[in-house]
């Protein structure tokens, strides 16, 4: 008996430790008969994860253990695994490492041999592979039934032609960035800038992450580890700009008073496209470029012109394919002018100058203290170790790194490789399209393995109607192939989902009515579950499922993510006009009229210790302190000149606050500064807490149960006089003897501020008064 099952059981190598290996090998022990496959991963790091490190510590990796996912944890999960309550909306890479760790001890059984390093594979007669690994252990040979790839596009660092790998100044890739410091260890006093090189995703993010640091560096308490900080600037350097989406958007956009959700919620709610879904994604023309830009420009309620001439995106930019970033503080950075967006390319760097291409030929930017770049990565060493014939096979093209192999049906094996798969090769592997690759590749080899000759139907008509290949090759060096040619999510699932005989579950409750007189319909991972999936797993999934409708509806007739929403648009400067009105003769009415600037910073440990490991006031280090996230925070200053109310009386008038956003409880408040140190926070001045508008009431004070559409609210506001205002909030503070009355009011332009105000009612026993201050954007005229 035992021998007969070990001749029918078939051997897998998977190459990669990474979410496409871990989906794979747990699709292949858990997903189809017992006993089908034995799987071997192997990986060169000695840890799993691949680009997601497990601790705040770890930085030896491609991804800094800090970065915060561009996608939610309602996207980056797998169906059958649900993220705990207590984990962020938007988890950093060390949670998403911890994730993967949980899934592995979750859906075992596969031998996974870390530092061991895939040198070489041989295609043997009757296909089986022969792989050739290199460890501390020295050289070891094994032949495996099948061979399943799974180590991503991110080979080596991509560089730019004509820039050195070492020079005068510091040139790293993004991928080694971890510490401003580390950037400027040789600036001299005539080197104020650092140049950041690329303009996508992580060119976008790069150079956010460091004015973040440097923002930081120059307003946080305490010694200096770089002198004179505030001179350098950041010069970002792309051939066009890119809109740059916050991590929060809003399905109601034109309210003066938007839900918010995370981003990718509303970019995939299905009831907004007609169905069959059609791929929007691969070539691109210019009817498509035209209603793709329309789009973001609603979501972002701009054509980037109010940040800076350099991110405005209109005339002929709308007709060509768009490209898109994911940036928290991006754009304000680049309005408060430390971020400085350049449109051009380098095309060299000699000492501390470099030039750079425009439309007007070539400039020279002298004072670079060091350059960053952000080109993206080679993917042909991840696949260096396949045979040259079989690479041959695969129209493996080193010149397109962004189709550098043609894969038949979206990406997971070619038909003349019975026994090669790959998962997750490609750009931005979603992860509900890394499991489908993974259920897809293991249906192929389990066909094979059986000798299967009947082929299901749904997967025979799916290859037979496959363009994959061709479509690839065609897309390769044509300038209207978009941005992520691989697909469009929605519809890859669609597909995947029609090959295998899945069907998608129904959504779990239901939310408020759109503009569209239908509730959102959000496609995650979770409403895929496989055929033969245990309770066990389907339980998971329906927790998955729970957790992004309980996530849609505090969003949509709530109050969640208005704090973070709010948080995000304040970086800057503002004018400010106030109004006291004080009735004792001892506190003089008149008018403020000057600036107010919030200044970012890693949050610090002033006035709440009780929160941060002992001996960590920042809040960074592996071990227990790994549950404690010190966030972000503001440095706010107020600078301007009072003029009491009936006399010529005039004096300048100043002061200063710490504004934090608490990620874990949603929470934003308020902190006095310190008398003796006014860099620092002293004690709770208030938290804001808001207050859900009308409009949103109208949507469901009872969990969006009550569904109404925008259209609904308009009517009623219409008929009853009752405009729609902006996002309110309220606070209340006992100074002593003195209470503070406090309360806000946001208006918004879909996810950015406009314009805000703020009052206080102080009444005491020597105090009785009001304030009424009005905050307005300046305008950068394009």
């Amino acid at each position: 008996m035992t021998i007969h099952r070990q001749a029918m059981t078939k051997s897998v190598c998977i190459i990669g430790a990474g979410p496409s290996g871990l989906v794979a090998a747990k699709t292949l022990l858990h997903d189809v008969p017992p006993g089908s496959f034995n799987v071997t991963i192997f990986d060169s790091q000695h840890r799993i994860g691949g680009l997601w490190p497990a601790h705040k510590s770890d930085e030896a990796g491609l991804i800094h253990p800090l970065m915060v996912a561009n996608q939610s944890k309602h996207t980056v999960q797998f169906s059958d695994l649900a993220w705990r309550d207590s984990d962020p909306d938007f988890p950093q890479a060390w949670q998403i490492g911890r994730y993967l760790e949980r899934y592995l001890k979750e859906y075992g059984g596969a031998d996974v041999r870390l530092g061991h390093k895939v040198v070489k594979t041989e295609l043997q007669d009757g296909g089986s592979w022969k792989v050739q690994t290199d460890s501390e252990k020295g050289t070891e040979t094994s032949v495996f039934d099948y061979l399943l790839v799974a180590t991503g596009i991110f080979g080596k660092p991509m560089w730019p032609e004509g820039i050195p790998g070492e020079g005068e100044v510091p040139i790293i890739h993004s991928s080694k960035y971890r510490e401003i410091e580390s950037l400027l260890p040789k600036a001299k006093d005539t080197s104020d800038k650092i140049l950041v090189v690329g303009g996508q995703m992580s060119g976008v993010e790069i150079a956010s992450t460091i004015a973040t640091h440097l923002s930081s560096l120059i307003h946080s308490p305490g010694p200096k580890s770089v002198q004179n900080a505030e001179r350098f600037t950041i010069h970002h350097v792309a051939q066009k700009p890119a809109w740059t989406v916050p991590l929060f958007t809003s399905v109601k956009p034109d309210a003066p008073a938007p839900p918010f959700l995370p981003c990718d919620l509303p970019s995939y709610n299905l009831s907004v496209r007609p169905h069959p879904l059609v791929n929007n994604q691969g070539h691109i023309s210019v009817d498509m470029a035209r209603k793709s830009n329309s789009i973001y420009q609603s979501v972002l309620g701009t054509d980037q012109s109010v940040f800076s001439p350099e991110t405005k995106i209109d005339g002929e930019l709308l007709d060509k394919p768009p490209f898109l970033a994911i940036g928290m503080h991006y754009m304000d950075f680049v309005r408060s002018s430390l971020i400085k967006p350049r449109k051009g390319r380098l095309l060299k760097i000699v000492g501390s100058t470099a030039t750079v291409s425009s439309e007007d030929g070539e400039e020279s930017i002298t004072g670079v203290a060091s350059v960053v770049v952000a080109t993206g990565f080679d993917p042909s060493p991840s696949i260096s170790f396949l045979p040259p014939s079989v690479l041959e096979i695969l129209s493996h093209s080193p010149s397109h790194p962004e189709l550098p192999v043609a894969l038949a049906f979206h990406g997971t094996h070619h038909p003349t490789l019975p026994t090669l798969g790959f998962v997750g090769f490609y750009r931005s592997p979603y992860w509900g399209v890394m499991e489908m690759q993974a259920r897809f590749v293991a249906h192929l080899f389990q066909e094979h393995a059986e000798m299967n000759s009947a082929r299901s139907p749904t997967v025979q008509t799916a290859l037979a109607n496959d363009d994959s290949i061709q479509r690839t090759l065609a897309l390769r060096g044509d300038p209207r192939c978009s941005q992520f040619p691989m697909g469009d999510y929605a519809f890859l699932m669609q597909e995947f989902a029609a090959a295998l005989g899945l069907s998608i579950s129904t959504p779990i409750g239901t939310t408020p009515l759109l503009a569209n007189g239908r509730p959102m319909d959000i496609l995650t991972p979770a409403r895929y579950v496989s055929r033969g999936a245990s309770e066990a797993q389907r339980e998971q999934a329906t927790q998955n499922l729970k957790s992004t409708h309980s996530t849609a509806i505090a969003g949509l007739t709530g109050r969640s993510f208005i704090a973070a929403a709010v948080f995000r648009s304040l970086l800057g400067e503002w004018s400010l006009e106030r109004d006291l009105v004080s009735k004792l003769p001892s506190h003089p009415s008149g008018r403020f009229v000057g600036t107010a600037k919030f200044l970012l910073r890693t949050g610090t440990a002033d006035g709440r210790e009780h929160r941060f490991p002992t001996g960590t006031p920042s809040g960074q280090s592996d071990g227990s302190a790994d549950t404690f996230d010190p966030g972000l925070e503001y440095l706010y200053i107020e600078d301007g000149e009072f003029t009491a109310a009936g006399s010529n009386m005039r004096f300048r008038a100043t002061r200063r606050y710490i504004w934090r956003y608490d990620a874990a409880s949603d929470k934003l408040s308020v902190w006095f500064a310190r008398t003796d140190d006014q860099a620092r926070a002293d004690y709770l001045f208030h938290e804001v807490e808001f207050i859900p508008p009308p409009s949103l009431a109208a949507d469901g004070e009872d969990g969006g149960q009550k569904n109404s559409t925008v259209k609904d609210v308009h009517e009623k506001q219409k008929h009853t006089g009752v405009q729609s205002d902006g996002w309110r909030a309220k606070a209340s503070h006992l100074c002593i003897e003195d209470l503070y009355d406090v309360h806000y009011e946001f208006f918004f332009k879909a996810v950015n501020l406009r314009e805000w105000k703020l009052g206080y009612s102080v009444f005491g026993p020597k105090k009785d008064y009001t304030i009424n201050g009005v905050y307005k954007r300046k305008v950068t005229v394009a």
